[in-house]
């Protein structure tokens, strides 16, 4: 199985760190020794100290991982306290390998053990400062990314319940039309009925999504305006104008189709010789791209269902595709226009 996480997010840091640290501290005291001094006993004591440090710090940090995973909080009192036996701890050490390599000759009186406790404590000092400071920062990163994972969680809730109220109010609407219909012919009502169900087969598949193609969108718009079709018959024109190349632009389910279905109903419904309805895609000038459904009519005041299915599509826009995708409902010369302009990477 391949690892398809970055290399970066692959390579442990915590080893990588620890070695480039503790080799650091006998390269700086072979650098600033003079050559004639560069002995094998000089490298044996060296060794010793990078494996001593590397032994007593990954323990440390073991027992640090283990307090932290049980919850116990680690204070500063508790750090510099673990600094002073650390410290202590590795003077010690590094004095037993002094002893047994005898890279300087023999050890002689007591004057270099607070040098060697001050220089100790000083590195552990430093070791610590750093792995508390990483440790904030994944703390603080691991929080940000679950705030961010429950700002998504939340945002995706919110469109599904939005998604939700979009197609009962279809549904309920479409089967208005067809119990209109049955009196008037059977026929047209079992046609009615088998468009209804492919509509509503698209309904429940693209509930699925956050957003759908454009083509997939129109061809669902084209099955629910037939079935208006064989209610309004001649007093329902349409025509539908979709840009080359927009047919995969994406935007969220039965957004059209509100839009549509507000142009049926109060462009086509409310008129007694009907109404033209316009479907027209384009993409502008400045890359974005515009979705426009227009009817002949004027803007109702006190249309509350219009209202809340333009604030409804105005949500699931911004959610789906960002803040830079908007819907504008205006009205000109007779004609109502509702526009969606979604943002040029839809």
């Amino acid at each position: 199985m391949t690892n398809d996480r970055p290399l970066l997010a692959r390579l442990n840091w915590y080893w990588l760190f620890q070695l480039a640290g503790w080799n650091f501290l006998p390269l700086l005291m072979l650098t600033m020794s003079p050559g004639a001094n560069h002995t094998p006993r000089l490298y044996a004591i060296a060794a010793w100290g990078v494996v001593a440090g590397l032994l007593i710090s990954d323990l440390w940090h073991r027992l640090l991982k283990r307090q932290i995973r049980h919850g116990v909080r680690i204070s500063w009192k508790m750090m510099a306290v673990a600094i002073l036996i650390l410290g202590a701890l590795h003077a010690g050490v590094q004095t037993i390998g002094y002893l047994v390599i005898k890279p300087m000759g023999e050890v002689h009186g007591l004057a270099w053990v607070p040098g060697v406790l001050m220089f100790w404590w000083g590195v552990y000092l430093v070791w610590n400062t750093f792995y508390m400071a990483v440790l904030s920062l994944r703390r603080a990163n691991r929080f940000e990314q679950e705030a961010l994972r429950l700002e998504i969680s939340a945002k995706d809730a919110e469109l599904r319940a939005l998604q939700a109220q979009v197609n009962p109010h279809f549904f309920f609407n479409s089967m208005n039309s067809v119990r209109a219909l049955i009196y008037e012919d059977q026929n047209a009502a079992a046609q009615m009925i088998d468009q209804l169900a492919s509509v509503m087969r698209y309904a429940l598949q693209s509930g699925q999504h956050d957003t759908v193609p454009l083509a997939a969108e129109i061809e669902a718009v084209q099955a629910y305006l037939a079935i208006e079709k064989i209610r309004f018959e001649e007093r329902m024109r349409v025509s539908v104008d979709i840009g080359l190349g927009l047919d995969q632009v994406r935007i969220p389910p039965m957004a059209l189709q509100t839009l549509v279905e507000n142009a049926v109903k109060y462009g086509v419904e409310t008129s007694p010789t009907g109404s033209e309805i316009r479907i027209r895609a384009q993409r502008m000038d400045d890359g974005k791209i515009h979705i426009e459904i227009a009817n002949l009519g004027a803007i109702l005041p006190f249309a509350n269902s219009t209202k809340v299915g333009l604030v409804n599509t105005r949500k699931r826009l911004a959610l789906a595709l960002g803040a830079n995708a908007s819907l504008d409902l205006t009205e000109n010369s007779g004609w109502v226009r509702a526009t969606m302009t979604l943002p040029e990477a839809a």
